[in-house]
């Protein structure tokens, strides 16, 4: 019933971007054979662990097949062109040029299968003069334009904020995943044969850029950083509350602020035709904010949340991962699952984060993140079948 059932994909990925390409795939229902160095890959040694085992790597892992390899062996070599050549899609994000040096380069996996569709993954992208650079996820945050709208106004002397994940490696994987569906739906509708799809962690900020591009060129204007706040609606911010916690609400529509003013006691400024439409409103943002602010503060997180929602005007707590665990609509969409893991009992993981009908999200989870090289009698007696 999962939709990428029978699609055959060998990732030779290390740390985040292509193990979480595949990690989408698998969770997709396609088959993964995850190639790791000996040693394992070293994303394992990150974060915290269970009884020696790596906690993240239950989740990073799961539903794929673990088998290692030293690509740099002759033997390594040979079992990768033939895992290439029963596969759909090859995915990696080792520094460009790595595979050609070790002889696994794209016209090497493409004489051993025409129709591979493989996605490389690097910091700047295959070409380019930064092309040979070393980079991690932060980089891309950082020149991808994405860190400079973090930072808060007036605390010029911090150094802005990353997002607290791997929000480049995520993005380049999610797009390397959308890629890989594509290209291999060119293939089976006979489009195309094999090709190479580039792309980068920089390229993968940058496209979030939304109008910020078109602004510079048409206006030469830079958007600055905001805050918490955006620059395009208001009201849109996150305001502090009685208990020391903050509510986000965003009250972007004409007839949503109506009701949030409303709501909070300040019907006169829903009657401000000054503040009648988003444009005047992001005129008079600081005004705003300032009201809205002095009703939170007067009230808990919670009792603001229960307020605006019976207003129905989006908002939300700062949830921490506590409170996604605790949260009923977050249990009833299966959002958080327990599921038994071989390597650390019984452990939480996410749902993938999308539905299909017919699936719940516990059937996604076939097994968690296996000890690395645990399918290698598996994969190279039985899949292979002695090919390599």
């Amino acid at each position: 019933m999962l939709p990428l059932a029978g699609l055959k994909i060998v990732e030779l990925g290390h740390y985040i971007a292509a193990p979480f390409a595949t990690r989408l795939l698998a969770d997709l229902g396609a088959e993964v054979i995850k190639v790791e160095p000996p040693e394992g890959d070293p994303v394992r040694g990150w974060g915290a662990t269970h009884q020696g085992h790596p906690v993240w790597f239950s989740v990073h892992g799961r539903n794929k097949l673990s088998v290692t390899l030293d690509l740099k062996s002759a033997e390594g070599r040979d079992k990768i062109i033939a895992l290439a050549g029963r596969a759909d899609g090859l995915i990696e994000n080792y520094r460009p040029g790595y595979l050609e040096r070790v002889g696994l380069g794209p016209a090497v996996l493409h004489a051993a299968n025409p129709n591979l569709i493989i996605a490389r993954v690097s910091g700047y992208g295959q070409d380019g003069p930064y092309r040979d650079k070393p980079a991690f996820g932060a980089i891309g945050e950082a020149m991808g334009g994405l860190r400079h709208l973090t930072a808060n106004p007036g605390q010029e002397a911090l150094p802005p904020p990353r997002c607290g994940v791997s929000i480049s490696d995520d993005l380049a994987g999610m797009y390397a995943a959308m890629a890989v569906v594509s290209a291999c739906w060119g293939v089976k509708h006979g489009n195309h044969a094999g090709r190479v799809i580039d792309l980068d962690l920089v390229s993968s900020v940058f496209s979030l850029m939304e109008g910020m591009l078109p602004e510079y060129g048409l206006f030469g204007w830079v958007r600055q950083p905001q805050g918490a706040a955006i620059k395009t609606a208001a009201p849109t911010n996150t305001y502090p509350c009685a208990d020391g916690k903050w509510l986000c609400i965003a009250g972007n529509s004409d007839l949503i602020f109506r009701r949030l003013m409303a709501m909070i006691g300040r019907a006169d400024m829903a009657a401000d035709p000054r503040l009648a439409t988003n444009a005047g409103r992001c005129d008079n943002a600081v005004e705003l904010d300032t009201a809205i602010a002095a009703w939170t503060r007067t009230v808990t997180a919670k009792q603001a949340e229960d307020a605006l929602d019976a207003a129905e005007v989006p908002c939300s707590r700062l949830y921490d991962m506590k409170d996604c665990v605790d949260d009923p609509h977050f249990q009833a969409r299966d959002l958080v699952m327990e599921v038994d893991d071989p390597l650390l009992g019984r452990v939480l993981h996410p749902a993938a984060p999308f539905k299909f009908d017919g699936v719940s999200s516990r059937e996604m989870v076939r097994w968690t993140g296996a000890a690395a090289g645990a399918h290698n009698d598996y994969v190279f007696k039985e899949l292979l079948g002695g090919q390599a």
